[in-house]
């Protein structure tokens, strides 16, 4: 256990995200997503919700703000929707730590983009349409 650190994090989560460079992203999955289909970096959170993973990651992990879609959640596919409470609670997680928005990506291109990220956070949210993207930034001085 660390001072300061969240007992959410397990060591493999904080190793990981301090060794990921700026441009660089993170998904935190929700427990429907296909994780190992799409990443080979996989961490398991099978316990921990997205919400809450956020409130212990954000502190310790700069949103890129040079990108133009640095926090990326999945749209609903036609004839379904989302749940505004979901994504409410991730701009209120991000609106202590940084002043990013959220962009909506359709669910084949986030998928894509899942391909290309440092890792995924496999986690036990059962909300659907939980998925989150976050690009790193450079840590300010």
């Amino acid at each position: 256990m660390l001072k300061g650190i969240s007992p959410l994090f397990s060591p493999e989560l904080l190793a990981t995200i301090y060794r990921m460079g700026h441009g660089e992203e993170l998904v935190l999955a929700d427990a429907h997503f296909p994780a190992h289909q799409f990443n080979g970096r996989v961490i398991r959170a099978d316990g921990l919700q997205i919400p809450d993973l956020l409130e212990a990651i954000l502190p310790l992990f700069e949103i890129d703000s040079y990108a133009d879609d640095p926090v990326v959640t999945m749209d609903a596919v036609p004839g379904d929707s989302l749940n505004p409470a979901v994504e409410a609670s991730y701009l209120d997680a991000l609106s202590r730590h940084s002043n990013a928005t959220i962009t909506r990506m359709e669910r084949f291109a986030f998928y894509e983009r899942v391909r290309n990220a440092h890792a995924v956070i496999a986690t036990g949210d059962t909300q659907k349409y939980a998925n989150i993207i976050l690009k790193k930034g450079v840590t300010p001085v």
